[in-house]
């Protein structure tokens, strides 16, 4: 399928989505100033970070991390996306702080054919370092082309697809989520990724990434909110 087309597509499937029980989709993208981001230390993003001719997204220089400045409970996040030679990346979601950290789950992007010894919780559309993808091989687009990407987390369950591909569905909670914690480099992170709001992140890992038509709309967000501030509640209890 031709490129034109296959974008064309994506933004039909998002702008004709059923909106029931969410909210409408929004483009974070929109703004070449990228006012909806910010640096983890709450200063504008004023470099590395462009939004070039298409309304494409371009990390391009060391700008470091940048998070949006709204933070997200239950949503659904569309964007495309394509990494330089070699490169890695990612989008992380549920970002918040764990200690001096700034820490979430990871939608992770890299160049997966440059990395051949790497086990397939690291490759693209992996939970990264958590789940391994459903299939045994992940399916993606040519070296110069956008890959199609999306995030789904509700209801303490979360989805990857890279075009049109179901790559995970896992809890992020009970005893099967802690068991992948545990095993992981996040094993010493109280409750690792059992928050229930927090900011996406874009990761600047030294790689030139891009990114275009990222669309997010919150799912039943206000009753993340209330579980987020339950979840404080009981374990400030428990001290």
């Amino acid at each position: 399928m031709a490129p034109f087309l296959r974008t064309a597509l994506f933004v039909l499937s998002i702008l004709s989505a059923p909106v029931a029980l969410a909210q409408p989709y929004v483009n974070l993208l929109k703004s070449s100033d990228l006012n909806q981001w910010m640096k983890p230390s709450g200063d504008p993003v004023t470099s590395g970070w462009q939004i070039e001719p298409g309304g494409v997204l371009h990390r391009s220089s060391k700008g470091g991390h940048i998070i949006t400045r709204k933070k997200y409970g239950d949503f659904e996040l569309w964007f495309e996306f394509k990494i330089a030679t070699k490169g890695n990346s990612g989008v992380k979601y549920r970002v918040q702080h764990y200690g001096k950290q700034l820490l979430g789950l990871e939608y992770q992007i890299l160049d997966d054919k440059a990395y051949p010894k790497l086990t397939r919780d690291h490759l693209t559309a992996s939970l990264y370092d958590l789940v391994l993808p459903i299939q045994s091989e992940t399916r993606l687009n040519g070296d110069e082309e956008f890959n199609i990407g999306k995030i789904r987390v509700q209801n303490n369950r979360v989805q990857h697809w890279v075009n049109g591909q179901l790559t995970i569905d896992e809890p992020l909670c009970g005893s099967r989520w802690k068991t992948h914690v545990a095993g992981s480099k996040f094993s010493e992170k109280d409750n690792f990724g059992e928050n229930v709001v927090g900011h996406i992140m874009l990761t600047d890992h030294g790689a030139d990434v891009w990114y275009r038509n990222m669309f997010i709309r919150s799912l039943g967000c206000c009753e993340s909110i209330k579980r987020e501030r339950r979840l404080r509640s009981s374990r400030g209890s428990r001290r």
